[in-house]
């Protein structure tokens, strides 16, 4: 059995998803369909770039759901029975939804366009920085941020595996929380190029937008669970899904609980990263070196998933 996991920001490049598009109709009538939905040639910037515009949030965010999207409408039917559920990290648990049926490919890639839209938004009015710190630490990350609060909103963001987490926050508490980590031992505590402080409180601005762009939507339950960030646990309505994306924005991604949840619950499972890249798959290895993994965003990987 196969749980499908989806990439979020940082994992786009300009030539993503270029080979299954040339390779598949289905692939490419998916990069179409998104094109026409959003009004402007995703697909070439994806294909083209330049790097620095298709890194943009407002179009990384489409761009990646597109990828994630083009790679299901390929091997779905291949795969049909045998998918027990689907997470993404972020931005990619809306791919999620999409793989399991709850939103069509059109509501899907114009929802996380205004996701987009509405996070860079806010972080142009609400200043914010995000930070790496990589390594053991002699303290708990959640103690240093509190300590670092003392100059500004400081928290933890997402938690990628158990040594590494990203915090989020205005950027003097930051900058104070990536020393501090440093001084409990940190190997590299880095800021990441991004344009707010996602995942904190810094984001309540684009509550209210992102809260009227999912319920424009048209939703329907998801045919197979789907693992929230926030909840760790699995949601099976329309109307949690909503609830949880919309927490999501200013909620940490509890990726290490969400993973060893699913491979506790779905013992000897294979997980397969669909999208660019394999920065998923590298994190499962770490915390469920039990379990199977599988990239599937090539030509390549495409066809060697569709032979198995």
């Amino acid at each position: 059995m196969y749980f499908l996991l989806f990439p979020g920001q940082g994992s786009q490049k300009p030539g993503m998803a270029q080979d299954i598009v040339a390779a598949f109709p289905a692939a490419a009538d998916v990069v179409a369909r998104a094109d026409a939905a959003l009004g402007f040639p995703l697909g070439a910037l994806c294909a083209e770039g330049p790097a620095d515009r298709l890194t943009e949030t407002r179009n990384a965010q489409p761009a990646l759901l597109t990828h994630g999207a083009a790679v299901w409408a390929v091997v779905g039917a291949h795969l049909a029975g045998k998918v027990h559920g689907a997470a993404g990290h972020s931005l990619g648990e809306f791919t999620a939804y999409h793989a399991a049926g709850a939103l069509s490919l059109e509501d899907a890639v114009r929802l996380v366009r205004r996701r987009g839209e509405l996070m860079y938004g806010t972080g142009v009015q609400v200043p914010g920085a995000m930070a790496a710190i990589l390594g053991e630490l002699t303290r708990p990350i959640g103690e240093i941020c509190a300590d670092a609060s003392s100059h500004g909103v400081c928290v933890p963001a997402n938690f990628n595996a158990t040594e590494q987490v990203v915090i989020s926050g205005e950027v003097t508490a930051v900058e104070a929380a990536m020393e501090l980590a440093k001084a409990a031992g940190a190997k590299r505590a880095l800021r990441l190029p991004v344009s707010g402080a996602f995942h904190s409180p810094l984001m309540e601005p684009a509550v209210a937008g992102l809260a009227s762009a999912l319920d424009a939507a048209a939703w329907s339950d998801p045919l197979v669970p789907v693992w929230s960030n926030v909840t760790t646990g699995p949601v099976m309505t329309a109307a949690e899904a909503r609830r949880l994306l919309l927490a999501q924005l200013t909620a940490p991604v509890r990726w290490v609980e969400l993973i060893r949840a699913v491979a506790t619950q779905h013992p000897g499972t294979t997980f397969v990263e669909m999208g660019p890249g394999a920065v998923l798959s590298g994190l499962v290895k770490r915390l469920a070196p039990e379990c199977t993994t599988r990239t599937c965003g090539t030509v390549a990987e495409v066809e060697t998933l569709l032979a198995s």
